[in-house]
């Protein structure tokens, strides 16, 4: 494929990428309060990685901001961490991208040196796009891992109101339990759109080294016969005149 191709296919989906990693990092709705089960409530609760809101029914919502580093799990952390450098290397790759593009001639920059730049951009592209899906899956997990919990303890307190004549299992004003929110998703697709931009990227690079291989002006030696003939023709006169002298 040619390299135009790959350079302007990586940059346009690194953009697509970035722009939806800078999207999930900044939504509220990384996870949402699960509806399936519960009592019809005027409350809806959704959590994000810097604020936790509640909207109700008449459309009033309140967020919560959640300031503080110490007041928070490592793993919550670890996952702002990785969206945020995914966030800006993703940015800074799109902006090399852009100089490293084969469409826009410049000067004072050679094929080479835009090989590299695209080389490096593939690299952000796919180191952005592998932290994105590591922070999505990571708090998906922590999701899965309290979303079970919640419901073993709803059932468990389901089935010790029903012995006691209170209701059914499973139903009645229990722990809310918490699902994937859009957010999840839009961080993964987003991070495997980077790793494609990225390997087209790195791809752009081997092709363009590859016709700078094919392209280089190479010289070729050639003896100067000329010079050698002119000299042997001046001794050979020189000789004469000498011998004439004789």
């Amino acid at each position: 494929m040619a390299p135009p191709v790959l350079q302007n296919g990586g940059f346009i989906l690194g953009l697509i990428g970035a722009a939806a990693l800078i999207a999930s990092t900044a939504m509220n709705k990384w996870s949402v309060k699960d509806r399936q089960g519960d009592v019809v409530t005027s409350v809806y609760t959704y959590k994000g990685l810097w604020q936790d809101c509640e909207t109700a029914s008449s459309g009033f919502t309140e967020c919560r901001p959640l300031y503080g580093l110490l007041g928070f799990s490592g793993t919550f952390q670890a996952v702002r961490a990785l969206m945020i450098v995914g966030v800006v290397l993703s940015v800074i790759g799109a902006f090399i991208s852009v100089f490293s593009l084969t469409c826009l001639t410049m000067n004072t920059m050679s094929e080479s040196s835009k090989a590299k730049m695209s080389l490096t951009a593939g690299i952000m592209f796919l180191i952005a796009g592998v932290c994105g899906i590591a922070g999505a899956s990571i708090y998906a997990n922590q999701i899965v891992a309290t979303f079970r919990e919640t419901s073993y303890n709803n059932y468990e307190g389901g089935m010790m109101g029903m012995q006691g004549g209170m209701g059914m299992p499973g139903m009645g004003g229990g722990i809310p339990r918490y699902t994937f929110g859009p957010a999840l998703f839009i961080a993964w697709i987003g991070g495997s759109v980077l790793i494609i931009g990225g390997i087209l990227k790195t791809l752009a690079f081997r092709e363009m080294v590859k016709d700078e291989k094919m392209h280089y002006p190479g010289v070729a030696y050639k003896p100067q016969a000329n010079a050698r003939s002119d000299t042997s023709d001046h001794h050979s006169v020189g000789a004469k005149k000498e011998h004439n002298y004789v």
